[in-house]
């Protein structure tokens, strides 16, 4: 028995903050930002919503794509950096908006792979036998830990996200088939929250240096993401036998252009294969691959092969391996 994405949703906020928005709160241009990152706008939500309100939205079009009721649902895993609460876990507030009365629920947090990870563990439920319906979220308001004084972050990150609904299915050729997951602590130095957490907890001092904002060397983590999801996306394509004809879709992590572009380069893939929408959302951490099922789901067909790859601060990454169970509505 497998597990298999049988419906996705997205929701991203509605205000846009473009580049020249942000060229007037910090040293930057629209032209270096999109050079560099490929990013040409971000959305922010607004200020009383929170990482659960992304989820419940994106969970409410699963519903109705699957024609299924919340009371449904077994379980509900979501990744994010950015909870709406230190306790309980965001998974449970979302379970309580959505009625999702007989799901248990949890969170991850491994930053930008939080939502390959998500899925993974999210499989393995469905695999076992134990549940019939899985939700796994990946969402992120990282402007609540973004310095819109810091032009190294401030012009990288956006709101938003989207949840995936995995199910058992007996057909072979459909279905998650292989996952690489791997991590390194070490990168914490490069790329991490400084303070909020036991080892640092608030204080007026952490406060005044801002440091409950995201903190990030950008020069090494960019070297460190391009050559280990490059790495692993390869290793799964020659892990399953599969060549760069073979691979119908690369659904990467919406970080940078440049790694996604190194990564497809490493995997030997046509343009043309290679999701994109940095353009618009930027990196909205654990919710950018599904976001990217989201916007391109009218493209897959029943057994593409579609891989999914990321990288996110720990460091974390991952690449996941699967072939698309459904032929969507048009």
């Amino acid at each position: 028995m497998r597990a298999a994405i049988t419906a996705v949703g997205g929701y991203v906020p509605e205000r846009v903050v473009t580049n020249k928005d942000l060229e007037k709160l910090v040293d930057t241009s629209d032209e270096w930002i999109q050079s560099r990152t490929g990013i040409k706008e971000r959305r922010i939500m607004e200020d009383g919503t929170a990482t659960s309100d992304i989820c419940v939205e994106a969970i409410k079009q699963i519903l109705v794509k699957r024609n299924i009721t919340a009371e449904e649902i077994d379980l509900i895993i979501v990744a994010t950096v950015t909870p709406d609460l230190v306790f309980p876990a965001t998974g449970n507030i979302v379970s309580d908006k959505t009625g999702a009365i007989n799901a248990w629920s949890f969170d991850i947090g491994a930053a930008c792979s939080g939502f390959l990870y998500a899925l993974e563990t999210g499989s393995k439920f469905i695999e076992c036998g134990k549940h019939k319906k899985v939700i796994v979220c990946g969402a992120d308001k990282m402007s609540s830990i973004i310095n819109y004084e810091d032009r190294n972050t401030c012009i990288i990150f956006g709101d938003g996200g989207g949840a995936v609904l995995l199910e058992p299915t007996e057909d072979d050729s459909v279905g998650i088939m292989d996952s690489i997951l791997k991590s390194d602590g070490s990168g914490r130095e490069f790329l991490h929250q400084k303070a909020g957490g036991s080892l640092k907890p608030a204080s007026h001092e952490t406060i005044d240096a801002r440091e409950h904002a995201v903190f990030q060397e950008g020069k090494t983590v960019f070297k460190f993401a391009v050559t280990n999801m490059a790495d692993v996306s390869r290793e799964i394509m020659d892990r399953n036998n599969l060549s760069g004809e073979d691979i119908d879709y690369l659904c990467a992590h919406q970080a940078n252009l440049r790694i996604i572009d190194a990564t497809a380069k490493r995997m030997e893939l046509d343009d043309d294969k290679v999701l994109i929408n940095i353009q618009k959302y930027g990196n909205t951490t654990a919710g950018t691959i599904p976001l990217l099922f989201s916007d391109f789901e009218k493209r897959f067909k029943k057994g593409d092969n579609i891989v999914l790859a990321a990288f996110g601060g720990g460091f974390t990454w991952g690449a996941t391996y699967l072939k698309w169970a459904y032929n969507p509505e048009t």
